[in-house]
């Protein structure tokens, strides 16, 4: 897919630099990609303008919305529970070097306990280890890219690295760690809603989660086949809200060094369709929306 113009202004005016590059941290492999033609398809100029602005509180219920990039059906505070005509359809993306699907060596999807709606601390037998950070609610709908409909019955795996930029599993020290994963079956509406903390940022990628859309549970948990593999984009106000509270100092500097135009996975379209919708503060936690398109 064509890239979009690198220089783009947020809500207030001011241009946003997509002048930095970072170093090259995941192995990009080869995804098929929606033709440039329809990139921008069915949104409006109006949503593209306000894709790095600030909404009105009293639009969202309360607290401070940050959003970055049209704003999808069932994002925090609604869901999605019937059609209204054809969605964009989410991009393929890698999976990265830490899955933990088995298609890196190591396979937790089949261990007792990987099925829960909280991520933040171990477990099964992996320990009492408990990530910490700013807390985040992901919330994550599944539907039918063609017909709008809500994918009931599937299931959503989520894996992220902790505020430090580490990914249990693989980091070193963190070999027998789990947390951060898990899997859900979505609700009727298509929706799974996961409680994590926000991940930090690393050198040579843009803040973000991971997470693989099976049809089912069983699948999900028994190496079935996967439907969709893609990553969130998380919006630039909020991390730098974040990254400015304890914890997550090394992630300034790693911001800083890239952009959605420069990240290997989110550059060819500067992520217009992963970007998630938020709402919240860095005091009392964010909630990240998105809407899965499969």
């Amino acid at each position: 897919m064509a890239r979009p113009q690198d220089r783009w202004t947020d809500a207030h005016g001011n241009p946003v630099d997509e002048a930095d590059r970072g170093l090259v941290y995941d192995v990009r492999t080869l995804v098929s990609r929606r033709r440039a033609l329809g990139l921008f398809s069915g949104i409006g100029v109006g949503a593209l303008a306000a894709g790095c602005g600030l909404v009105d509180p009293a639009d969202s219920g309360g607290g401070t919305t940050t959003t970055s990039g049209p704003r999808p059906s069932g994002s925090a505070g609604s869901s999605v529970t019937s059609a209204s005509g054809d969605l964009t359809e989410v991009p393929d993306e890698t999976a990265g070097p830490f899955p933990g699907d088995g298609s890196k060596g190591i396979d937790v999807l089949d261990d007792s306990g990987i099925v829960r709606r909280d991520l933040r601390s171990t477990f099964g037998d992996a320990g009492t280890v408990t990530a910490e950070g700013v807390p985040l609610t992901v919330r994550l709908t599944v539907r039918d890219a063609s017909t709008g409909d809500a994918r009931t019955g599937s299931a959503i795996y989520v894996w992220h690295c902790d505020r430090e930029g580490r990914y249990s599993l693989y980091t070193p020290g963190l070999e027998d760690v789990n947390y951060l994963r898990g899997v859900q079956t979505v609700d009727d509406t298509g929706t799974a809603t996961f409680t994590t903390v926000f991940p930090g940022c690393y050198q040579g990628r843009w803040p973000h989660i991971h997470f693989e859309v099976y049809a089912d549970a069983a699948d999900a948990t028994r190496d079935g086949p996967i439907v969709k593999t893609s990553q969130i984009a998380l919006p630039k106000e909020a991390c730098d809200l974040v990254y400015a509270t304890d914890g997550y100092e090394q992630s300034v500097s790693a911001l800083a060094g890239v952009s959605l135009s420069t990240d290997l996975v989110f550059s060819d379209d500067g992520g217009i369709h992963q970007i998630a919708s938020m709402s919240g503060s860095a005091d009392d936690g964010y909630v990240a929306a998105l809407t899965i398109g499969v």
